[in-house]
């Protein structure tokens, strides 16, 4: 693939980094780190990306290695954010917002790889899609799924 090729794609799927940066990053600048971290992983790895997944698919599985890599080496998975402790500008939106936001933040409670799996199916991948990038079977991914589900629904009503 050309430099120009990937800057294309880069370009086309950088909402699946820009998410899942969010997904694990806390402050402004832990997220551009990461950002420019998973930018620099997708470059070396390129060689890697041999066309059998989507590109979407193999840059999910670049960034969610990266991501991981990064924050067990800087060991600072800490995040306690309350879902009911939304800040002032938040209640000025609209509902639907809110619920997103509240979404985010119960997403961010749960374990990496819970996230991880969620974030794809959120996203529309399938299952085979999802145990192909996570390396578990489709069945595990199935079960999985319904176990977060159930999480995230004790999290957003206790």
């Amino acid at each position: 693939m050309t430099e120009q090729a990937f800057l294309e794609q880069i370009r086309a799927n950088q909402g699946i980094i820009y998410k899942l940066v969010g997904l694990y990053a806390y402050d402004a600048e832990e997220k551009k780190d990461l950002y420019q971290e998973v930018l620099l992983q997708t470059w070396k790895s390129l060689d890697s990306f041999r066309g059998e997944a989507k590109f979407s698919t193999w840059l999910y599985r670049i960034c969610l290695n990266t991501i991981l890599t990064q924050k067990r080496k800087n060991s600072r998975i800490d995040f306690k954010e309350s879902l009911e402790d939304l800040p002032v500008s938040v209640k000025n939106i609209s509902e639907e917002k809110q619920d997103t936001i509240r979404l985010q933040q119960a997403i961010r409670k749960l374990a990496e790889t819970d996230r991880a799996i969620i974030s794809m199916h959120l996203d529309g991948y399938d299952n085979p899609e999802i145990a192909e990038v996570m390396g578990i079977s489709n069945n595990h991914v199935a079960v999985k799924l319904h176990r977060i589900k159930q999480q995230l629904a004790n999290l957003l009503n206790p």
